[in-house]
């Protein structure tokens, strides 16, 4: 059964976002651009997890495999942030979007707080 990505292990979700940076990745590619990299055979352990999951697919190159994302990037983010919202602020967008503006040391500049303003008008007219 396939898990949307907001509920995969740490380590699968570096490699998913890896393998969705790049739109495609041999096993050595992925464990180069991991931090704190596992070995070799545990990084092709677990992108064989992720396609059996759904969420990559694979293509042979001469003896390699190339790992493609299986699913769309922007729902795959929705789902994740779904789960956070959901897990760690009590389904309260107001909880999410308060943390991130108290967030010590960063500054939104002029064009963000105008885009943010935007999102929120918006969203009062649309009545969400």
């Amino acid at each position: 059964m396939q898990r949307p990505t907001g509920q995969l292990s740490r380590r699968e979700r570096e490699m998913m976002d890896i393998v969705f940076r790049s739109g495609r990745a041999t096993a050595g590619e992925v464990q180069e651009a991991m931090q704190d990299a596992p070995t070799y055979s545990a990084v092709r352990a677990t992108l064989r997890i992720l396609e059996q999951k759904g969420l990559l697919r694979h293509e042979t190159d001469g003896n390699r495999y190339v790992y493609r994302p299986a699913v769309n990037r922007d729902r795959e983010r929705r789902g994740a942030l779904h789960h956070l919202l959901d897990t760690f602020f009590d389904g309260s967008i107001a909880n999410v979007v308060a943390t991130l503006l108290e967030k010590p040391g960063k500054k939104l500049d002029d064009d963000e707080l105008q885009r943010i303003e935007r999102l929120i008008a918006d969203a009062r007219k649309e009545g969400r």
